[in-house]
Formats: structure tokens, sequence, C-alpha cells
């Protein structure tokens, strides 16, 4: 929370930048030149301004690089989505406070973003307002861990793979229950909810949220005490960009015991794969909350040198303890998928995450820091809930729908254990007892515009297959997977089309909040929380 008087250096790059684009021949420079002036009167700390402040007109590539480091789907990349006028990266507290604003001073759009991996690049772009500015969290990433009360407060802009390592560098028996992919941004993932490979055992990050500093639409810095209890409870899986800016979370830091073991078993079509993923669906919400095992599916050769595809489905599992038992829990609950010593890795809860997210065996735990992204392509994705195991046929026909893509995707993640205990107005997050697994699809491609609608029609395709197989009335979509195709703000749609699927019964909760605490509509996005409906 350090601040720091705006020094006369920091003066001087001021006043250097606000000459650099009073000679830019475009309207945009006043809108810049303005909030710069604003943010100087408004924030008690200095902030560099060639490293915190990026406008195409003056420093384009830095700029390009500000925009793009952290954003994943390259379709919002392309030059004809909307670009923001300018990057600000708030080095303090008060940055974020004098942003929101000035922001609101000059009428400004605002985007914010902490980790850069909203699917459908809301944090990033807007297309329902083209005059926009982006606020980069990713400066805001202090992480203070407290083994005395077994909490930590944590800034957005860390990555969750910065979390776990600041814990395991005070503890080997301490973790915290969230994201798979360690270089999701911590702000943007608990809002939506945060599950991870300790769900069944701890729940989902929002679950385990003790507080949180907000700035709201006054600018005015929050704890949970000032926000109050609605509040409190909208943000834990509200999703991003409703009711203000996420500056920090206080976590509860879980158990977790000094030998966690790690397996992957792959089984082919060819290999009885498809009676082995039926059988998994009836019994992986009722494991052991110790064991957590998702199913990872796609395309693959039937033989390293065939061009003739099968369906590969990797078994990708996470139990907390040792091999012994694990092996007892196997034969006992999920005998056929045939797991062998050999197949597992006894190893640290540190390094089990960062098997599961997809690291070298040799990576030493410091690569977490990286915070840096390595999925980066043209993507279009979807989810979906499962309330009662797709049968046989059902499966044979997804797989004639996968071998029809180029390189799709599906990811199958279990539920069961404490997160059938949670009652589903807890939170936001409402997709609890009854859900047996949740599904995320992905296409990826690689050659932009050129077969984008293609693969968006394939997706579109199988989505529409699958409805006789998941959740109905809503049929259930996980709000951080966010797809467009569900409805948008402004579009003549109506919000509970897309609201209810994300929320259930709790998307009217969310809409009288958001109507009291930003009536104005200050933070909002194309599936924003409205402020009432109609």
């Amino acid at each position: 929370m350090a601040s720091a008087i705006i020094t006369d250096a920091n003066a001087f790059l001021v006043a250097l930048l606000l000459l650099s684009l009073s000679h830019i021949p475009f309207s945009s420079s006043t809108i810049q030149q303005d909030f710069v002036m604003c943010l100087v009167d408004n924030s008690d700390a200095s902030f560099p301004m060639d490293s915190s402040f990026f406008t195409r007109d003056l420093n384009a590539s830095s700029y390009k690089m500000a925009l793009e480091t952290s954003a994943q789907n390259l379709r919002y990349l392309m030059p004809s989505n909307p670009k923001p006028e300018f990057i600000f990266e708030p080095l303090y507290e008060t940055h974020v406070q004098a942003a929101v604003a000035c922001a609101k001073k000059l009428q400004l759009h605002l985007r914010l973003r902490s980790g850069g991996h909203d699917y459908e690049g809301l944090s990033y772009v807007s297309e329902m307002e083209t005059a926009f500015v982006i606020v980069d969290l990713s400066k805001l990433r202090h992480i203070n861990v407290d083994l005395e009360s077994n909490t930590a407060w944590v800034h957005a802009g860390a990555s969750i793979g910065e979390v776990y390592y600041r814990i395991q560098e005070k503890s080997k028996v301490h973790g915290f229950p969230a994201g798979l992919c360690t270089s999701l941004g911590i702000g943007g993932h608990i809002i939506g909810g945060a599950y991870g490979s300790m769900m069944r055992k701890f729940g989902l990050g929002a679950d385990n949220v003790l507080d949180a500093r907000i700035v709201d639409a006054d600018g005015k810095i929050l704890n949970r005490a000032a926000m109050g209890e609605d509040v409190f409870w909208a943000i834990r899986g509200g999703g991003g960009g409703s009711f203000g800016v996420i500056l920090a979370w206080k976590i509860k830091l879980v158990p977790v015991p000094e030998t966690v073991t790690v397996f992957t078993v792959t089984k082919t079509l060819e290999q009885d794969g498809t009676r082995i993923l039926y059988k998994w669906q009836q019994v992986a919400d009722k494991l052991d909350e110790d064991l957590f095992i998702r199913a990872i599916i796609q395309p693959a050769s039937k033989t390293p040198k065939s061009k003739e595809r099968t369906i590969s489905v990797s078994y990708q599992g996470q139990f907390l303890g040792d091999v012994n038992r694990l092996m007892q829990v196997m034969q006992r609950s999920f005998p056929q998928l045939g797991l062998m010593k050999k197949d597992c890795v006894e190893t640290s809860w540190i390094k089990s995450v960062m098997y599961i997210a997809g690291f070298p065996s040799t990576a030493p735990p410091e690569a977490l820091l990286d915070g840096k992204s390595l999925f980066k392509n043209y993507f279009k994705a979807k989810s979906d809930y499962v309330e009662e195991a797709i049968p046989i046929e059902g499966l044979e026909g997804l797989w004639k729908k996968l071998l029809e893509e180029d390189s799709p995707l599906t990811i199958w993640n279990p539920y069961g254990g404490m997160m059938a205990k949670i009652p589903e107005t807890e939170t936001p997050f409402p997709h609890r007892s009854g859900t047996l697994y949740k599904i995320q699809w992905l296409t990826l491609w690689q050659d932009g515009k050129a077969s984008e609608a293609k693969h968006m029609e394939w997706m579109r395709d199988m989505y529409s297959y699958m409805e006789q197989y998941v959740s109905k009335n809503p049929r259930a979509a996980y709000v951080n997977y966010r797809d467009l195709d569900l409805g948008m703000n402004g579009k003549g749609s109506d919000a509970r089309e897309w609201g209810n699927k994300y929320f259930k019964g709790n998307f009217e909760r969310l809409v009288k909040i958001k109507a009291k605490f930003d009536p104005e509509n200050f933070f909002r996005h194309e599936q924003s929380i409205p402020t009432g409906l109609e």
C-alpha cells in the first residue's frame, strides 16, 4: 500500500508526455492529456509515465506489447477489433482510485484487466463502446502470507501461480484451492468462482475468501465491512467488471499433505475408451474427496505414423495422499481405469500443481513466478454442466463430431464432494449439488480470419448436438468461460437469457445489488450485470 509524493522527476516526465501528446494531430490526444492531468491531480503516488501509460500515438511498440502480452485469445487482437485509446498500469491502489475518478469525470469507458484470460476478450476489447481505456492491474501483485492466521492478502494483478509459490515458500503443508492454469490473474479468477483440483475437498477459490478491497464507482476503497455483505456476496462468483475494481483478496489457506500423488492415464477408443469414460461419469463425483480426476478429450493419431485419427481420453489425477492409499481408493471405486503404481508420481503439493498445469518435471517452483500464459491461439470456447451420465450412443455421436474438426479439445472436470455440500445460494456461483461434472469446449486454429467462420460453425453445431445430454432449464454455463453467443447487453436480448445460465436463481439478486451499488452502471461490458430487467 506504499505511496510516495510525486517527484520532480516524475513531474518532468508528465510534462514531456503532455508536450508529446500536444503534437499528435488526433482528437484522442486531448483525451489522453486530460486523463494524465487528472491522474496527477487525483493521485498522491508517483507513476513513471514511460512504464505506466501507453498510447499508440506516442509509443506504438510499447502500446502493442502492453495490449497483447497477457491476452490469450488472438481472435480479439486482429486489426479489425477496436483498440483502447490508451492503457494505464497502476503501481499503487491510489492510482486505481484516480483512474476511476478520472474516467468518470471525463466520461471514459473503462475495461479492467488482471490476467487477460477473458475468453471473449472483454478485459481488453469493447465492441459496445468504441472509445475506451484499459486499466491493467498486472503491476499490483503484492502477496502477504500469514501462517499464524492461515490467511493471505493477494493483490489482483498477481497470477494464481505466484500465489501458490508464495504460500509454499512459507509452508509445505498449506495451499489454496484455485485454478489449474497458473497464469490466471487472481483478480478476475476469483470473482468468477475459481475452480481447481482441490474443489472437491475445499470448494472453489471464491468459497475461501474472507475479505476483499475494491474501488467503487466513486473511487472509494471499500473492504468487506464498508461494502456490505450483499456486495461481498456478489463479488465472490458474480463475474468481473460489474461492481468495481478488485484490488486484493484476503484468502483462507487450506491444509495439504506433504505427499501428493499425480498421474495421467490415456485411453483411446481402441482401448475401450468409450466404456471407461462412461464409467468415469458414474463415479467421478462420488470418489474420495481427496481425489480429483479430470478427463481431457481430443482427436489423436491411431499410430505415431498414421494419418487416421481416433479419440484420446487422458485421465489426469491429483490425490491428496500417498500412492498406496490412492491405489486402494482406485481399486475400490474405479478399477476400470487400470491405474498402476508405475503411472503415479509422489511429489509435493506445489509440484503437483505444476504437473497439472503442464510444466516439465524438471521445472523448479520459481517457474510459477513468470506468470505468462503459454496458451495463445485463435479460439472459441463454450461450457456445459452435466447432471446425468451421457449414454454410450451419445458419446459415440460426440466422437464423430470431434473427428470432423481440426483441433478440438474438451475437458471434463468432476464435481461432488464439498461442491455438493455448499448451497447454490451461498455465493452467486450456483453449480453445486446435482452436478456430475463441468465441460469446457474449445476449438483452436492458427490462420485468423481465414477459417474463423468454419470453426465457429463447427462449435455451434457441436453445441447444438450436445443440448440433449446436458443441464436444462437453464442450460447452465460457467461465467469465467464467457460466451457471447448466449446474449449481450444492448443487443435487444433479455439479460436473463445469459444471466440465468451463468447464475441460475442468483441472477435477480445480483441485478438488485448492482442497481443499488452502481446505479449509473459505470462498470459495464457486454455481459456485465445490468441495473434492471425489462
